[in-house]
């Protein structure tokens, strides 16, 4: 079946090149700045997780800065898609944590007015690294199965909700150095010696969902959480892995995962540059299918949600 529209993604997934270089689906980079030199990410293809991650803990090298996509780039890559004739679909890193779904909006309605017959449609995915690439993951096997864009469009607004992640960051330094978190909460967790477990909220940013004390319990802890929520009744149970230079524990997770689960499908991954700048090395992180997110808020929110003044 020939599909109906294109994608657009952003780096900002932080999944492995070859599962998302393919035909129909463009990529967008993010920038950023490590020891003073300029770069993208480009899902390490000119650098190795590594090489980064050993680079961030050499405290004789600037701490690396991250930045919003440029609107020159956006430009570019939604031109094309407009001149491609196809329908598209940009997925959107969370806007909660960027100015880039902002700056995409802008540059989309600008665009529209030079080409009103064409079809770009702007996704804020509320998520962000492998909780951004299951969703996307799923989007292109949307597309793959026929949805148009304007369908592909609510799949993924609807969807987003069903993302279920969870990950554990070896300290919260990095969080609050680029303003991710209060300082409050990044000196009180260095103060315990603890891992912190954080997730998305329903707008899309960072919450502290847990802590732990050491990574073993980290990871016992995420086990639980995957055990609690994830959906058995889909037929591709996919659970997207990724970690920041700590393959080891990575490992692990998924080992113990195998004991008592069957029928997952992984998809293991490198955390990117520029996710890998705000959470440091050690960060190991799931993704998977699970319950709706927005029946976990409290009955105040629910009811305030239902409610116009």
């Amino acid at each position: 079946m020939e599909p109906k529209c294109n994608l657009i993604i952003d780096s900002c997934c932080d999944l492995p090149f070859e599962v998302i270089n393919k035909p129909g689906v463009s990529l967008v980079r993010f920038p950023y700045v490590l020891d003073g030199e300029e770069k993208v990410d480009d899902f390490y293809r000119t650098t190795t997780p590594k090489d980064f991650y050993d680079a961030m803990r050499d405290k004789r090298k600037l701490a690396p800065t991250t930045a919003q996509i440029p609107a020159t780039t956006l430009i570019d890559v939604f031109r094309a898609a407009y001149e491609s004739g196809v329908p598209t679909v940009y997925l959107s890193f969370s806007s909660a944590l960027s100015g880039s779904y902002n700056t995409a909006c802008l540059v989309q309605e600008k665009l529209a007015e030079e080409y009103p017959e064409g079809e770009l449609y702007v996704v804020d995915t509320m998520l962000a690294s492998i909780a951004e690439g299951l969703l996307v993951l799923g989007a292109i096997d949307q597309r793959n199965a026929g949805l148009t864009a304007q369908e592909l469009v609510a799949w993924a607004e609807e969807a987003r909700w069903f993302v279920n992640a969870q990950f554990m960051v070896d300290d919260l330094e990095s969080l609050h150095r680029g303003g991710r978190i209060p300082s409050s909460i990044a000196h009180a967790g260095a103060k315990l010696d603890v891992k912190p477990l954080l997730g998305f909220d329903l707008k899309g940013g960072l919450s502290m969902v847990g802590m732990s004390r050491g990574r073993k319990k980290g990871v016992r802890a995420m086990l639980d959480y995957f055990r609690r929520r994830s959906d058995s009744d889909r037929v591709a149970r996919r659970v997207i892995i990724g970690h920041a230079d700590s393959a080891g524990d990575a490992k692990r997770f998924r080992a113990e995962l195998l004991k008592t689960e069957d029928g997952l499908v992984f998809t293991d991954t490198n955390i990117g540059p520029v996710i890998g700048s705000h959470v440091g090395p050690g960060m190991v992180a799931c993704a998977f299918w699970g319950p709706d997110r927005r029946e976990d808020v409290g009955v105040a929110e629910r009811i305030a949600r239902r409610v116009s003044f």
